[in-house]
């Protein structure tokens, strides 16, 4: 999807997927080469006008890296909000950042930590990166910084150090893609 906003100072708001897949011989993390920026990333992109940020990290997945939301978990911290009344309640970000690119533009990006010992049930999208890379704790530690940002590198060693073994891992499902009509205030 193109920039919603493309003016100096705006900013779009974005998605991101860390994926970590256990039941291997040790835990790995999902990269995959980005087309454009040519650096390793986890999967995801731009939240459009007509969807939540939950809903586009969903079709993110799918399209970048073949996972549904079914087929994984996400972390959460042990210690949350677990259910309000009355409205669509979405999962806790791992983390939140705004980052900068070219022109002075800016992604605030929502990220997510999930977690999977499942294969990709679907293709990758025909138009995204077949370049997918499944990559340890140290194998992305020793990556060199042309291949990854730092803040991509420092997310992913926090999921394994910290996020992994002491965060709650929820089914997806607990989340909902749509706003029930019954839900009226």
């Amino acid at each position: 999807m193109p920039h919603i906003h493309n003016e100096k100072n705006q900013h779009d708001l974005t998605v991101t997927a860390f994926v970590i897949r256990i039941g291997t011989p040790e835990p790995v993390a999902l990269l995959h080469m980005h087309t454009k920026q040519k650096v390793l990333l986890p999967v995801g992109g731009h939240v459009e006008l007509d969807e939540t940020p939950w809903q586009a990290i969903s079709h993110e997945l799918a399209e970048e890296s073949g996972y549904q939301l079914d087929q994984l978990h996400i972390l959460q911290p042990i210690s949350r909000i677990k259910t309000m009344t009355k409205v669509v309640q979405h999962p806790y970000p791992l983390s939140m950042i705004t980052h900068d690119l070219p022109l002075e533009h800016y992604h605030t990006d929502i990220e997510y930590g999930f977690v999977t010992s499942e294969n990709p049930r679907l293709k990758i999208g025909k138009e995204e990166s077949g370049d997918i890379r499944w990559l340890t704790k140290k194998e992305l530690s020793d990556l060199p910084s042309s291949m990854i940002f730092d803040n991509i590198r420092e997310t992913y060693n926090f999921l394994f150090t910290e996020a992994l073994n002491n965060w709650d891992k929820v089914d997806t499902s607990n989340f909902l893609l749509e706003f029930p009509k019954n839900y009226i205030r």
